[in-house]
């Protein structure tokens, strides 16, 4: 989310000391997150890491962002990824061979009058642009599309920000998962759990998943259905099942490779030898072992194209044997 910092002392930290290698080796140390003045450096280096074509686009949009309202944060995310920000995520900047890519956190709702988008056009969330090395950029509506993207922010902010009227949660129920609240269904109720997690039956196949993903509450079923979207696209004979209420994904004989749950704030995605994808997924503890999880927040944006290469990944590696 915007203004997350980074824990002192952070990896970030090692960009100030010379002694740390090239400038690809401070990116890789700086592969959680950073904001501020930190993710600035980052950015900065970044932009002087390419030395060519998509570097000197980066460095132009990034000073049209800033011309558009002085109050836009710089941040870091997502395995290195720069992203600027206002009442949320206003959009990121991506580099890849053939294009510099910008996409909206929010852009499907944005006006775009001057046809600035031409990619990620089939969601109902986002909307990116792609820039090519002959390319100009039209700076005037460039900036409103920044600005309209800051006010459709300020908007979420404001709606979500309003009293709910639904019934307020136990103040007596622990950190166990214990039931909060019913979740209505045409065919049954689902209960969620401390978190919102939904509670589903132990069960084998697409079904059991599905129920468990229509039953994510808000802005988290949207990330359940992306990720098991991609999963299905990626891993044909995928093996799908529901267990201890998240939903888990196999190979047939070779385990588990994926499970995601969901959390008050975040869904936790883990890959059980997480340890073994390059780059590895940011979360681990030493009780973790070769598990590594990413946790996506409201305002983060899924790097499909990362999540791809980790699940192509982890489904070919032996899986976790339940």
């Amino acid at each position: 989310m915007a203004g997350r910092k980074p824990k002192a002392g952070s990896r970030t930290r090692k960009l100030n000391d010379k002694s740390s290698g090239s400038v690809k080796n401070k990116l890789r140390e700086a592969s959680q997150q950073a904001s501020g003045d930190d993710a600035s450096h980052l950015i900065d280096e970044r932009i002087k890491s390419l030395g060519d074509w998509r570097g000197g686009k980066l460095a132009e949009v990034r000073r049209f962002i800033h011309e558009a309202d002085s109050g836009i944060v710089e941040e870091w995310k997502w395995m290195g990824t720069p992203v600027w920000s206002k009442e949320g995520i206003i959009c990121t900047g991506e580099t890849y061979k053939q294009v510099v890519k910008l996409t909206f956190a929010r852009g499907a709702s944005l006006a775009d009058p001057k046809k600035l988008f031409n990619s990620s056009l089939e969601g109902n969330v986002r909307r990116a642009i792609d820039i090519r090395e002959d390319e100009k950029i039209d700076a005037k509506a460039f900036k409103e599309l920044i600005r309209a993207a800051i006010k459709e922010n300020h908007r979420v902010r404001d709606s979500n920000s309003k009293p709910s009227t639904k019934p307020a949660a136990n103040p007596k129920t622990n950190a166990d998962e214990k039931p909060l609240q019913r979740r209505s269904n045409k065919k049954e109720e689902v209960i969620l759990l401390s978190g919102g997690n939904p509670q589903i039956a132990k069960g084998e196949g697409d079904a059991p998943v599905q129920a468990y993903i229509a039953a994510m509450p808000g802005w988290k079923r949207e990330i359940g259905e992306r990720v098991d979207a991609l999963i299905t696209q990626h891993v044909p004979k995928v093996k799908k099942a529901v267990k201890w209420n998240s939903p888990f994904y196999g190979i047939e004989g070779k385990g588990w490779f994926l499970s995601f749950h969901v959390f008050t704030r975040y869904v936790k995605v883990t890959f059980f030898a997480g340890q073994s994808l390059k780059p590895n997924p940011p979360g681990s503890t030493e009780r973790g072992k070769e598990a590594r999880w990413i946790d996506i927040y409201e305002d983060d944006l899924l790097d499909e194209t990362q999540m791809v290469k980790w699940i192509k990944q982890a489904a070919k590696l032996p899986g976790w044997m339940s």
